[in-house]
Protein backbone atom coordinates (compact mmCIF):
# COMPACT_ATOMS: atom_id res chain seq x y z
CA UNK A 1 0.00 0.00 0.00
CA UNK A 2 1.45 3.92 -0.55
CA UNK A 3 2.17 5.54 2.30
CA UNK A 4 0.79 8.59 3.90
CA UNK A 5 1.21 12.01 1.48
CA UNK A 6 1.70 15.58 3.19
CA UNK A 7 -1.86 17.58 2.36
CA UNK A 8 -1.67 20.09 -0.37
CA UNK A 9 -3.61 23.23 0.29
CA UNK A 10 -6.23 23.96 -2.32
CA UNK A 11 -5.65 27.92 -2.96
CA UNK A 12 -8.36 28.32 -4.94
CA UNK A 13 -10.78 26.71 -6.87
CA UNK A 14 -13.77 27.26 -10.11
CA UNK A 15 -16.05 25.35 -12.08
CA UNK A 16 -18.38 26.43 -15.01
CA UNK A 17 -21.34 23.74 -16.06
CA UNK A 18 -24.24 23.95 -17.40
CA UNK A 19 -25.61 24.74 -14.14
CA UNK A 20 -23.92 28.52 -14.80
CA UNK A 21 -20.12 30.10 -14.94
CA UNK A 22 -18.69 29.54 -11.67
CA UNK A 23 -19.07 28.15 -8.03
CA UNK A 24 -22.44 29.58 -6.93
CA UNK A 25 -24.33 28.60 -10.11
CA UNK A 26 -22.98 24.46 -8.97
CA UNK A 27 -23.79 25.06 -5.48
CA UNK A 28 -27.02 26.99 -6.17
CA UNK A 29 -28.08 23.81 -8.08
CA UNK A 30 -27.17 21.43 -5.96
CA UNK A 31 -29.02 22.68 -3.02
CA UNK A 32 -32.51 23.13 -4.82
CA UNK A 33 -31.94 19.99 -6.62
CA UNK A 34 -32.21 21.67 -10.06
CA UNK A 35 -30.68 19.79 -13.23
CA UNK A 36 -29.21 22.09 -16.03
CA UNK A 37 -29.73 19.38 -18.21
CA UNK A 38 -31.96 20.29 -21.66
CA UNK A 39 -33.03 18.66 -25.44
CA UNK A 40 -30.77 17.83 -27.07
CA UNK A 41 -29.85 21.11 -29.71
CA UNK A 42 -26.47 20.57 -30.80
CA UNK A 43 -25.20 19.94 -34.21
CA UNK A 44 -27.05 19.63 -37.67
CA UNK A 45 -28.48 17.14 -36.36
CA UNK A 46 -29.23 17.01 -33.22
CA UNK A 47 -29.70 13.16 -31.45
CA UNK A 48 -32.98 12.80 -29.36
CA UNK A 49 -31.42 12.80 -25.92
CA UNK A 50 -30.47 15.53 -23.19
CA UNK A 51 -27.46 17.42 -22.45
CA UNK A 52 -25.93 19.86 -20.25
CA UNK A 53 -24.43 22.48 -22.47
CA UNK A 54 -22.96 25.67 -21.52
CA UNK A 55 -24.69 28.84 -22.69
CA UNK A 56 -23.37 31.26 -24.64
CA UNK A 57 -20.38 29.74 -26.58
CA UNK A 58 -21.00 30.24 -30.13
CA UNK A 59 -20.56 34.29 -29.28
CA UNK A 60 -17.97 34.64 -27.14
CA UNK A 61 -14.78 34.57 -29.19
CA UNK A 62 -11.36 34.35 -27.58
CA UNK A 63 -9.78 38.20 -27.06
CA UNK A 64 -7.42 39.14 -29.92
CA UNK A 65 -4.06 38.30 -28.31
CA UNK A 66 -5.75 34.88 -27.96
CA UNK A 67 -7.56 34.29 -31.23
CA UNK A 68 -4.99 32.14 -32.54
CA UNK A 69 -6.71 29.78 -30.42
CA UNK A 70 -10.02 30.09 -31.22
CA UNK A 71 -12.58 27.26 -30.87
CA UNK A 72 -15.32 25.95 -28.40
CA UNK A 73 -12.92 23.73 -26.15
CA UNK A 74 -10.35 26.92 -25.50
CA UNK A 75 -13.65 29.67 -25.29
CA UNK A 76 -14.75 27.44 -22.53
CA UNK A 77 -11.36 27.20 -20.80
CA UNK A 78 -11.39 30.75 -20.77
CA UNK A 79 -14.84 31.41 -19.38
CA UNK A 80 -13.93 29.31 -16.68
CA UNK A 81 -10.31 30.63 -15.93
CA UNK A 82 -12.13 33.94 -15.77
CA UNK A 83 -14.85 32.59 -13.01
CA UNK A 84 -14.44 33.07 -9.21
CA UNK A 85 -11.27 35.36 -9.95
CA UNK A 86 -9.29 32.10 -10.70
CA UNK A 87 -7.48 33.82 -13.38
CA UNK A 88 -5.95 36.65 -10.71
CA UNK A 89 -5.60 33.61 -8.31
CA UNK A 90 -3.11 32.04 -10.91
CA UNK A 91 -1.48 34.62 -11.60
CA UNK A 92 -0.86 35.52 -8.27
CA UNK A 93 0.84 32.34 -8.06
CA UNK A 94 2.71 32.61 -10.57
CA UNK A 95 3.92 35.81 -9.09
CA UNK A 96 4.84 34.38 -5.91
CA UNK A 97 6.91 31.26 -7.33
CA UNK A 98 8.32 32.55 -11.00
CA UNK A 99 6.57 31.41 -14.28
CA UNK A 100 8.69 28.49 -14.77
CA UNK A 101 7.62 26.92 -11.26
CA UNK A 102 4.04 26.67 -11.60
CA UNK A 103 3.19 23.17 -13.20
CA UNK A 104 -0.32 22.95 -15.90
CA UNK A 105 -1.81 19.70 -15.58
CA UNK A 106 -5.22 19.48 -17.32
CA UNK A 107 -7.16 16.90 -18.50
CA UNK A 108 -9.50 16.35 -21.78
CA UNK A 109 -10.91 13.59 -23.52
CA UNK A 110 -11.87 15.17 -26.72
CA UNK A 111 -9.95 18.52 -26.88
CA UNK A 112 -10.67 20.46 -29.49
CA UNK A 113 -11.93 17.82 -31.76
CA UNK A 114 -14.99 19.90 -32.58
CA UNK A 115 -13.08 22.18 -34.49
CA UNK A 116 -11.09 19.37 -36.65
CA UNK A 117 -15.02 17.79 -37.06
CA UNK A 118 -15.97 21.11 -38.92
CA UNK A 119 -13.00 21.20 -40.80
CA UNK A 120 -13.83 17.64 -42.34
CA UNK A 121 -17.07 18.87 -43.28
CA UNK A 122 -15.91 21.85 -45.07
CA UNK A 123 -12.79 20.43 -47.05
CA UNK A 124 -12.14 22.36 -50.56
CA UNK A 125 -12.25 21.35 -53.54
CA UNK A 126 -8.56 20.13 -53.35
CA UNK A 127 -9.70 17.90 -50.45
CA UNK A 128 -7.97 20.41 -48.14
CA UNK A 129 -8.85 21.88 -44.54
CA UNK A 130 -10.43 24.72 -45.28
CA UNK A 131 -8.29 28.08 -45.49
CA UNK A 132 -10.25 29.49 -42.16
CA UNK A 133 -9.58 26.74 -39.99
CA UNK A 134 -6.25 25.35 -40.96
CA UNK A 135 -5.02 26.11 -37.55
CA UNK A 136 -2.12 23.66 -36.00
CA UNK A 137 -3.01 25.63 -32.64
CA UNK A 138 -6.52 23.82 -32.96
CA UNK A 139 -6.13 20.06 -34.15
CA UNK A 140 -4.18 18.67 -31.49
CA UNK A 141 -4.92 16.89 -28.03
CA UNK A 142 -2.28 19.26 -26.56
CA UNK A 143 -4.77 22.59 -27.58
CA UNK A 144 -6.24 23.15 -24.12
CA UNK A 145 -2.95 22.73 -22.68
CA UNK A 146 -1.30 25.07 -24.64
CA UNK A 147 -3.47 27.51 -25.07
CA UNK A 148 -3.86 28.20 -21.06
CA UNK A 149 -0.13 28.06 -20.76
CA UNK A 150 0.21 30.55 -23.08
CA UNK A 151 -3.28 32.83 -21.81
CA UNK A 152 -1.48 32.54 -18.37
CA UNK A 153 1.88 33.05 -19.01
CA UNK A 154 3.19 30.10 -17.67
CA UNK A 155 6.64 28.54 -18.68
CA UNK A 156 6.74 25.15 -16.55
CA UNK A 157 5.81 21.95 -16.80
CA UNK A 158 2.85 21.44 -19.43
CA UNK A 159 0.92 18.46 -19.18
CA UNK A 160 -2.16 17.10 -21.10
CA UNK A 161 -3.72 14.00 -19.31
CA UNK A 162 -6.85 12.08 -21.65
CA UNK A 163 -7.55 8.72 -19.64
CA UNK A 164 -11.42 9.33 -20.86
CA UNK A 165 -13.55 10.45 -17.79
CA UNK A 166 -11.19 9.85 -14.88
CA UNK A 167 -8.78 12.64 -16.71
CA UNK A 168 -8.99 15.61 -14.92
CA UNK A 169 -9.33 13.84 -11.79
CA UNK A 170 -5.66 12.08 -12.46
CA UNK A 171 -4.54 15.70 -13.04
CA UNK A 172 -4.71 15.91 -8.98
CA UNK A 173 -1.98 12.99 -8.61
CA UNK A 174 -0.31 13.76 -11.56
CA UNK A 175 0.59 17.48 -9.60
CA UNK A 176 1.07 16.09 -5.83
CA UNK A 177 3.87 13.87 -7.67
CA UNK A 178 5.28 17.00 -8.85
CA UNK A 179 5.28 19.45 -5.96
CA UNK A 180 6.44 16.18 -3.86
CA UNK A 181 9.42 15.66 -5.83
CA UNK A 182 9.93 19.77 -5.81
CA UNK A 183 10.01 20.16 -9.32
CA UNK A 184 7.36 23.09 -9.03
CA UNK A 185 6.27 24.76 -6.01
CA UNK A 186 2.85 25.40 -6.99
CA UNK A 187 0.56 23.45 -9.83
CA UNK A 188 -2.80 24.62 -11.61
CA UNK A 189 -4.95 21.61 -12.55
CA UNK A 190 -8.42 21.14 -14.14
CA UNK A 191 -10.30 19.96 -16.98
CA UNK A 192 -12.83 21.15 -20.00
CA UNK A 193 -14.15 18.93 -22.59
CA UNK A 194 -17.11 20.33 -24.67
CA UNK A 195 -19.69 18.72 -26.77
CA UNK A 196 -18.97 17.70 -30.34
CA UNK A 197 -20.46 14.95 -32.89
CA UNK A 198 -17.84 12.60 -31.93
CA UNK A 199 -18.90 12.14 -28.14
CA UNK A 200 -22.55 12.57 -28.66
CA UNK A 201 -22.59 10.32 -31.55
CA UNK A 202 -20.32 7.87 -30.87
CA UNK A 203 -21.70 7.15 -27.07
CA UNK A 204 -24.81 6.82 -28.93
CA UNK A 205 -23.39 3.81 -30.79
CA UNK A 206 -22.17 1.77 -27.76
CA UNK A 207 -26.35 2.65 -27.07
CA UNK A 208 -25.18 4.28 -24.17
CA UNK A 209 -27.36 7.66 -24.64
CA UNK A 210 -30.10 8.16 -22.30
CA UNK A 211 -33.45 10.20 -24.54
CA UNK A 212 -34.76 11.40 -21.01
CA UNK A 213 -32.44 13.14 -18.56
CA UNK A 214 -30.60 10.88 -16.73
CA UNK A 215 -30.87 9.17 -13.20
CA UNK A 216 -28.50 7.62 -11.63
CA UNK A 217 -28.58 4.94 -9.47
CA UNK A 218 -32.22 4.64 -10.93
CA UNK A 219 -34.25 1.61 -11.12
CA UNK A 220 -35.20 2.14 -14.16
CA UNK A 221 -32.19 4.25 -15.23
CA UNK A 222 -31.31 3.60 -18.86
CA UNK A 223 -28.55 5.91 -20.33
CA UNK A 224 -26.41 8.79 -19.73
CA UNK A 225 -26.58 12.67 -20.46
CA UNK A 226 -23.73 13.91 -21.99
CA UNK A 227 -22.21 17.50 -21.02
CA UNK A 228 -19.74 19.97 -21.01
CA UNK A 229 -17.50 22.05 -18.29
CA UNK A 230 -14.30 23.44 -17.20
CA UNK A 231 -12.98 23.61 -14.06
CA UNK A 232 -9.70 24.12 -12.22
CA UNK A 233 -7.73 24.35 -9.02
CA UNK A 234 -4.56 25.73 -7.35
CA UNK A 235 -2.59 23.41 -5.32
CA UNK A 236 0.24 24.27 -3.63
CA UNK A 237 2.66 23.04 -0.19
CA UNK A 238 1.26 23.40 3.44
CA UNK A 239 3.79 25.53 5.43
CA UNK A 240 5.03 23.87 8.25
CA UNK A 241 3.44 27.16 10.36
CA UNK A 242 -0.07 26.61 8.38
CA UNK A 243 -2.05 25.82 10.61
CA UNK A 244 -5.20 27.61 9.68
CA UNK A 245 -7.84 25.54 8.46
CA UNK A 246 -8.71 25.12 4.89
CA UNK A 247 -9.62 22.97 1.87
CA UNK A 248 -6.86 20.17 1.31
CA UNK A 249 -6.12 17.52 -1.08
CA UNK A 250 -5.05 14.40 1.71
CA UNK A 251 -5.20 11.81 -1.11
CA UNK A 252 -5.60 10.29 -3.90
CA UNK A 253 -5.21 6.61 -5.68
CA UNK A 254 -5.45 5.20 -9.50
CA UNK A 255 -5.72 1.94 -11.00
CA UNK A 256 -6.41 0.31 -14.24
CA UNK A 257 -8.51 -2.76 -14.56
CA UNK A 258 -7.39 -4.24 -17.95
CA UNK A 259 -10.61 -5.66 -18.31
CA UNK A 260 -13.01 -4.15 -20.97
CA UNK A 261 -12.76 -1.43 -23.50
CA UNK A 262 -16.22 0.70 -22.04
CA UNK A 263 -16.99 -1.86 -19.29
CA UNK A 264 -16.21 -2.23 -15.71
CA UNK A 265 -14.58 -5.18 -13.95
CA UNK A 266 -17.76 -6.43 -12.91
CA UNK A 267 -16.73 -7.01 -8.83
CA UNK A 268 -15.05 -3.46 -9.30
CA UNK A 269 -11.47 -4.09 -8.49
CA UNK A 270 -9.91 -1.60 -9.98
CA UNK A 271 -12.57 0.82 -8.43
CA UNK A 272 -11.67 -0.79 -5.08
CA UNK A 273 -8.11 -0.70 -5.64
CA UNK A 274 -8.31 3.35 -6.21
CA UNK A 275 -10.45 3.73 -3.59
CA UNK A 276 -7.76 1.41 -1.29
CA UNK A 277 -4.73 3.68 -2.19
CA UNK A 278 -6.89 7.15 -1.75
CA UNK A 279 -7.57 6.00 2.17
CA UNK A 280 -4.11 4.52 2.75
CA UNK A 281 -2.79 8.03 1.48
CA UNK A 282 -4.82 9.57 3.76
CA UNK A 283 -4.18 7.45 6.60
CA UNK A 284 -7.58 7.22 7.13
CA UNK A 285 -10.59 4.95 6.65
CA UNK A 286 -13.83 4.77 4.66
CA UNK A 287 -16.03 5.51 8.05
CA UNK A 288 -13.79 8.90 8.03
CA UNK A 289 -15.08 10.51 5.26
CA UNK A 290 -19.08 11.99 6.04
CA UNK A 291 -19.85 12.38 1.82
CA UNK A 292 -19.14 10.23 -1.14
CA UNK A 293 -19.33 11.91 -5.09
CA UNK A 294 -20.26 8.98 -7.25
CA UNK A 295 -18.87 8.77 -10.47
CA UNK A 296 -22.67 7.64 -11.01
CA UNK A 297 -23.62 7.80 -14.87
CA UNK A 298 -26.67 6.41 -15.01
CA UNK A 299 -25.46 3.26 -17.38
CA UNK A 300 -26.30 -0.08 -16.11
CA UNK A 301 -23.05 -1.21 -15.62
CA UNK A 302 -21.27 1.28 -14.19
CA UNK A 303 -24.29 1.76 -11.59
CA UNK A 304 -24.42 -1.57 -10.42
CA UNK A 305 -20.62 -2.24 -9.68
CA UNK A 306 -20.03 1.19 -7.77
CA UNK A 307 -23.47 0.64 -5.94
CA UNK A 308 -22.06 -2.38 -5.15
CA UNK A 309 -18.87 -1.06 -4.07
CA UNK A 310 -20.60 1.64 -1.78
CA UNK A 311 -22.54 -1.33 -0.08
CA UNK A 312 -19.88 -2.79 1.06
CA UNK A 313 -17.15 -0.32 2.04
CA UNK A 314 -19.13 2.56 3.48
CA UNK A 315 -20.53 2.51 6.94
CA UNK A 316 -24.76 3.17 6.57
CA UNK A 317 -24.15 7.13 7.91
CA UNK A 318 -22.03 7.67 4.26
CA UNK A 319 -24.29 10.67 2.73
CA UNK A 320 -23.62 9.31 -1.21
CA UNK A 321 -25.10 10.68 -4.54
CA UNK A 322 -24.38 11.38 -8.07
CA UNK A 323 -24.35 15.30 -9.35
CA UNK A 324 -24.20 14.13 -12.85
CA UNK A 325 -28.53 14.80 -13.00
CA UNK A 326 -27.47 18.47 -12.70
CA UNK A 327 -24.27 18.94 -14.90
CA UNK A 328 -24.57 15.67 -17.37
CA UNK A 329 -21.52 13.58 -17.51
CA UNK A 330 -18.54 16.00 -18.86
CA UNK A 331 -16.50 13.12 -19.85
CA UNK A 332 -12.92 14.51 -19.35
CA UNK A 333 -13.59 17.26 -17.56
CA UNK A 334 -15.88 15.38 -14.72
CA UNK A 335 -13.08 14.50 -12.29
CA UNK A 336 -12.66 18.47 -11.39
CA UNK A 337 -16.41 19.52 -11.96
CA UNK A 338 -16.82 16.64 -9.28
CA UNK A 339 -13.98 17.56 -6.96
CA UNK A 340 -15.47 20.86 -7.13
CA UNK A 341 -18.79 19.73 -6.03
CA UNK A 342 -17.36 17.97 -3.21
CA UNK A 343 -14.97 21.16 -2.05
CA UNK A 344 -18.42 22.95 -1.96
CA UNK A 345 -20.33 20.21 0.62
CA UNK A 346 -17.12 20.94 2.76
CA UNK A 347 -17.28 24.65 2.61
CA UNK A 348 -20.87 24.99 2.84
CA UNK A 349 -22.08 22.27 4.98
CA UNK A 350 -24.02 20.50 2.16
CA UNK A 351 -24.44 16.66 0.92
CA UNK A 352 -25.83 16.80 -2.40
CA UNK A 353 -28.56 14.38 -3.66
CA UNK A 354 -28.92 12.24 -6.88
CA UNK A 355 -30.73 14.61 -9.07
CA UNK A 356 -33.29 13.56 -11.08
CA UNK A 357 -33.83 9.75 -9.59
CA UNK A 358 -37.06 8.50 -8.36
CA UNK A 359 -36.49 5.02 -7.18
CA UNK A 360 -33.19 3.75 -6.15
CA UNK A 361 -32.01 0.26 -7.77
CA UNK A 362 -32.30 -2.49 -4.90
CA UNK A 363 -28.52 -3.08 -5.46
CA UNK A 364 -27.89 0.22 -3.48
CA UNK A 365 -26.94 0.55 -0.04
CA UNK A 366 -28.05 2.94 2.28
CA UNK A 367 -25.37 5.24 1.75
CA UNK A 368 -27.01 6.28 -1.53
CA UNK A 369 -29.55 9.32 -0.75
CA UNK A 370 -32.22 10.85 -3.51
CA UNK A 371 -32.08 13.92 -1.68
CA UNK A 372 -29.97 16.43 -0.90
CA UNK A 373 -29.66 17.79 2.78
CA UNK A 374 -27.51 19.55 5.34
CA UNK A 375 -24.74 18.47 7.53
CA UNK A 376 -20.85 19.03 8.50
CA UNK A 377 -18.72 17.42 5.95
CA UNK A 378 -15.50 17.46 6.96
CA UNK A 379 -13.90 14.85 4.16
CA UNK A 380 -14.95 13.79 1.23
CA UNK A 381 -14.44 11.35 -1.44
CA UNK A 382 -14.56 11.51 -5.12
CA UNK A 383 -14.80 8.86 -7.66
CA UNK A 384 -13.79 8.99 -11.62
CA UNK A 385 -14.31 6.12 -13.87
CA UNK A 386 -13.17 6.07 -17.34
CA UNK A 387 -13.48 4.00 -20.08
CA UNK A 388 -10.73 1.13 -20.78
CA UNK A 389 -11.00 1.19 -16.56
CA UNK A 390 -9.02 3.85 -15.47
CA UNK A 391 -9.74 5.07 -12.39
CA UNK A 392 -9.10 7.35 -9.87
CA UNK A 393 -10.58 7.91 -6.43
CA UNK A 394 -9.68 11.36 -4.68
CA UNK A 395 -9.74 12.43 -1.10
CA UNK A 396 -10.12 16.22 0.64
CA UNK A 397 -10.97 17.51 3.95
CA UNK A 398 -11.56 20.72 5.78
CA UNK A 399 -7.82 20.91 6.89
CA UNK A 400 -8.77 20.42 10.37
CA UNK A 401 -6.53 17.79 12.25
Amino acid sequence: MPQRIDPLRIQAYTATTAAGAGKAALLAAMQSGRSALTPNDFGPSPLPTWIGRVAGLETAPLPAPLAAWDCRNNRLAWLGLGADGFIDAALAARERHGASRVALVLGTSTSSIGATEDAYRHLDAGGAFPADNRNPNVHTMHSLTAFVHEALGLDGPAVTISTACSSSAKVFAAAERMLRLGLVDAAIVGGVDTLCGSVLFGFNALQLVSDQPCRPFDADRNGISLGEAAGFALLERCNDDDADAGLRLIGYGESSDAHHMSTPHPDGLGAERALDDALARAGLDAGDFDYLNLHGTASSKNDEVEAALVARRFPAHTHAGSTKGITGHTLGAAGIVEAAASLLAIEHGWQPGTVNSRRLDPACGPQIRLAGSPGTVRRALSTSFGFGGSNCVLAFSDGRP
